[in-house]
């Protein structure tokens, strides 16, 4: 019943955007994608391997490929990269002596997910279209 001088109004309607902060609390991610935003999260590594999806490089090549990286950080990166499986390399004997990196299976497996986070790109973050290497537009 409502007060005197007041209207009885019905209740207001649920709210269309829910509060989900007290059903679903955000938790820790898995600990797989954790180590691989760990390993993809390293500047540079994601865009040495999509590189390197397209073929074998020299490290020259490689260098052109990723504008902006260092010799230093290039080294580093491909030295980590060879560590955990992923890419291989090969010297070739000279003169002059020729240095050529490419994926290793474990490497090329990465393909179907980098295809994948190249069309969300393209789909969902502005300014990136036809800035994705050319191997990953299927």
């Amino acid at each position: 019943m409502s007060e005197p001088g007041k209207l009885d109004l019905p209740p207001p309607p649920p709210d269309p955007t829910p509060d989900h902060s007290a059903a679903t609390a955000c938790t820790e991610p898995e600990s797989a994608i954790t180590r691989v935003f760990q390993l993809l999260g390293k500047r540079w590594t994601g865009l040495i391997l999509a590189a390197l999806m397209s073929g074998p490089g020299h490290f020259a090549e490689l260098r052109r490929a990723v504008p902006g990286i260092s010799e230093r950080m290039l080294s580093d990166r491909l030295t980590e990269l060879g560590a955990l499986g992923l890419v291989s390399r090969a010297v070739q004997e000279g003169p002059p002596l020729r240095v050529s990196y490419s994926l290793t299976d474990s490497g090329h497996a990465l393909r179907p997910a980098m295809v994948e986070l190249t069309r969300w790109a393209d789909s969902h973050l502005t300014g990136t279209a036809n800035r994705c290497p050319e191997a990953f537009r299927e």
